[in-house]
């Protein structure tokens, strides 16, 4: 027996796809170069979308021909563009725009002031902040988080994965003279009831957080990386991984190396395998301005 249609409007089916033909003519400016690319609306001081390519015609027209992404279309006016020489400086370009205006079909980035990793002090492992240490430069630092939760669960992962023992990192409290239960369960190797030594533990537990350490910025003050396309020519002016910019000349990065910086985590991700794999090309860029770093307040140990 066929069932009756529904007839409410919420159970109508979808629309189908048009091509946005009032958006061609924005595709006809667009270079297939690197760049970022802007998605604006009815309101020019808050885009749609920021994007970033290597080439921004071909990634702006398999826009255009998404169905996917029909609500990003219809509600699109006009694209701008911004070009690069290169990926490096699509890619920090993109996410410092994307922070800074905050578009609404991007997923948001994630914040300084909330970030946090693991420290090795003494013996143990402390959970520390950007907002009070210099991750640029402080040492033993292991993965970045945008939370105390995540950087918690994280390291439980990290236990359960290598058999060790939550008691010891300080992530359960056990009862003095007593094994933790996962000990019983073979999931803890038994540091906590004398099986294998502290050093032992240890040395696994470094060997496992070594893959998310946080490297320090490995140059005495700011740099310009070069990068170029043909006859264009950008560098890109970086300090502690923060980036501050991009301009044509020497001289112009120089005078932009005296901005004040700050750690940024997805700078760091951007640059951290180019700059410590040897595979960009840099200019110093020292300067006072440059060379200096924010002092970090002391923090007492965070309690788990």
């Amino acid at each position: 027996m066929q069932l009756p249609r529904r007839r409410r409007a919420d159970f109508a089916p979808a629309e189908a796809f048009q091509y946005p033909a009032h958006l061609k003519a924005a595709v006809a400016d667009l270079p297939a170069a690197p760049g970022v690319y802007v998605f604006h609306g009815d309101q020019e001081n808050l885009p749609l979308y920021i994007g970033k390519s290597v080439n921004l015609r071909q990634r702006v027209l398999s826009h255009l021909r998404n169905p996917d992404e029909d609500r990003l279309l219809r509600q699109t006016r006009r694209i701008s563009h911004i070009r690069t020489a290169g990926d490096i400086g699509a890619q920090l370009l993109e996410a410092q725009m994307i922070k800074t205006q905050q578009p609404l079909f991007n997923q948001k980035l994630r914040r300084n002031r909330q970030l946090c990793a693991w420290q090795r002090q003494g013996d143990g492992l402390v959970l520390v902040y950007s907002k009070d240490l210099n991750f640029a430069t402080a040492p033993e630092l292991y993965g970045l988080y945008a939370s105390r939760h995540a950087a918690i669960e994280r390291l439980r992962e990290v236990a359960d994965q290598h058999r060790l023992c939550c008691g010891h990192l300080g992530l359960e409290k056990l009862p003095p003279g007593k094994a933790c239960f996962r000990a019983a369960l073979r999931q803890c190797a038994g540091v906590c009831r004398g099986d294998e030594s502290v050093a032992e533990h240890d040395a696994r537990l470094l060997s496992a957080l070594r893959q998310v350490q946080v490297q320090c910025w490995p140059h005495p003050g700011a740099v310009g990386l070069v990068e170029r396309d043909g006859d264009f020519t950008q560098i890109h002016v970086l300090n502690h991984w923060c980036y501050l910019g991009s301009v044509g000349t020497l001289a112009e990065a120089a005078a932009l190396s005296h901005q004040a910086v700050g750690f940024d985590a997805d700078g760091y991700q951007i640059l951290v395998r180019p700059l410590m794999e040897g595979r960009a090309e840099l200019l110093p860029l020292l300067s006072p301005g440059a060379a200096s770093a924010p002092k970090p307040r002391r923090r007492p140990r965070a309690s788990l």
